[in-house]
């Protein structure tokens, strides 16, 4: 009946059912269930029901030949995971309807036996009902309400649960199938529901309910029926798949009051949950925040190529003094990046990812560090850097990523990081297009305008914008302001060298 767990695939279910133009029951609250279940929902309209909140006003059945045409539209072309039943109003919408599974047998068949609305309206005509009970075997679960459990066993209507419990095993035997007992009509603190399955002894699986005190009911039948077609496409057994229904259902209800819909018996609210933890907000694609996140830094890459340390460095006027301070706090600065790097490989998800970080910490030393190292040791006649401490923008830089690292956050951290690969690779480029033979800083230009670091960062850029894609709403705005903040530290760190802290 179910399928195995590890199953992605999403289940294709198809009501059969009647309407309801308010939305909170038959088909209009069975696609809206099977969406909220995890399911792709299909329709077959047995009956056009005019109703609302209130009650049943009338109700069309348009002629059988255009019901088989559905279904068989339906089945033709799209595999059928499940199926749900609903509303089927006469024996000859009955008829149709079991013609139809007989040639199909769809693997999973919830039968709700749609004869009494929570209003008390019929939606059965009386003779069907000897109908309807023969439908019964071609059914996985059938899901009666008190009343129509009272209908299918021809007896008087509960009024305990043991009585609910042994008209639901009774219906079980005598067809073939298994029976979902539903408690919420009854008396009581409790709203207990119940698999009983027949088929070898009588198996009682009951899973207990708080009642909730609302008056947003209307179409729960339906609701739950729909899940639990939905739910036992991939659910290891029935009992999970109730479980799951059932959890969602009383959430569901728990937030229909917010809804405000109707004067009678309001509907639940079926996307509750998902609105509540997923927001509305749909998620960017990878494209999307790389154009927002550079567009989000235009004035601080324009603050970069006004300052009088980037314009000396591009046009070769730079004081030799200022650069080599520059470089003296690069070189500290790279030592604990690499460091970061390396924590980000640590917490990176995958094999992949952690080769690209741990990759990019080891160029960062004998790459980058050792090219700075070999520039001041060259001009300063071999004594290497001469600065021995960090300054108060390195100091800061470094603590932000340090802070981003502890976070434990890898998405965070690489969105720190970015800036360092981004922006460089970008200035590096355009000043590099500037340089010439006699430029006296074309070595440190050369690094930065460099086709293995332009790949280095395209891939960069391409690892975070994606983790951007996949967050959340809250964590994407924390990589958005952690790489805003690092490009701020990058625009302080060009200007310290002139504008900042060299004596």
């Amino acid at each position: 009946m179910s399928r195995a767990s590890g199953e992605t695939r999403i289940p294709r279910v198809l009501s059969i059912a009647g309407t309801d133009p308010t939305g909170g029951a038959g088909i209009q609250a069975d696609l809206k269930s099977i969406a909220a279940n995890g399911g792709y929902g299909m329709a077959v309209v047995t009956a056009l029901v005019a109703q609302n909140t209130c009650g049943v006003r009338s109700v069309h059945v348009p002629p059988v030949e255009f019901l088989r045409e559905q279904l068989d539209a339906v089945s033709d072309d799209i595999t059928i995971d499940a199926v749900k039943i609903g509303m089927l109003a006469d024996c000859a919408v009955i008829a149709v309807v079991r013609d139809w599974l007989t040639r199909l047998r769809p693997p999973i068949v919830v039968l709700d036996p749609v004869m009494v609305a929570t209003s008390g309206d019929r939606l059965l005509q009386a003779d069907a009902e000897q109908a309807l009970r023969e439908l019964l075997p071609l059914a996985t679960l059938v899901t009666p309400n008190i009343a129509e459990l009272a209908i299918l066993t021809g007896e008087p209507v509960a009024a305990s649960w043991p009585d609910v419990l042994a008209q639901a095993a009774r219906v079980s035997a005598q067809h073939g199938v298994m029976v979902l007992a539903k408690g919420g009509h009854l008396d009581g603190a409790d709203a207990p529901d119940a698999l009983l399955d027949a088929s070898d002894g009588v198996r009682v699986t009951q899973i207990s309910g708080e009642r909730i005190a609302t008056r947003n009911t209307h179409g729960t039948g339906c609701s739950l029926s729909s899940a639990l077609a939905t739910r036992l496409v991939t659910a290891p057994d029935a009992e999970h798949a109730l479980r799951e229904a059932k959890g969602w259902l009383s959430e569901s209800i728990r937030h229909g009051d917010r809804l405000e819909v109707g004067h009678g018996s309001g509907p639940i609210s079926h996307f509750a949950g998902l609105w509540q933890r997923g927001g509305l907000d749909t998620r960017p694609t990878p494209g999307e925040v790389r154009t927002e996140w550079w567009q989000s830094i235009r004035q601080l890459r324009d603050d970069i190529d006004k300052l009088p340390f980037v314009m000396g460095l591009g046009d070769g006027t730079l004081d030799e003094t200022a650069f080599r301070w520059y470089l003296e706090q690069d070189a500290l600065y790279l030592r604990e990046y690499a460091r970061v790097l390396a924590a980000a490989s640590r917490l990176a998800p995958t094999s992949t990812e952690q080769a690209f970080w741990a990759a990019s910490a080891q160029g960062a030393i004998t790459g980058e560090l050792q090219l700075h190292q070999s520039w001041l040791g060259e001009t300063a006649g071999g004594g290497g850097p001469s600065a021995t401490t960090p300054s108060r923008t390195t100091t800061a830089y470094l603590d932000h990523l340090a802070a981003r690292s502890a976070d434990g956050s890898y998405e965070v951290l690489v969105a720190a990081l970015l800036p360092c690969f981004w922006l460089y690779q970008d200035l590096g480029v355009r000043l590099h297009a500037l340089s010439h033979a006699q430029h006296p800083y074309s070595s440190w230009l050369d690094t930065y305008a460099d086709e293995a670091f332009t790949e280095s960062t395209e891939r960069a850029i391409a690892i975070v914008t994606a983790a951007a894609s996949r967050a959340n709403d809250a964590t994407r705005g924390a990589m958005r302001a952690a790489f805003i903040r690092s490009s701020e530290h990058e625009v302080a760190f060009f200007a310290a060298p002139i504008t900042g802290e060299r004596g």
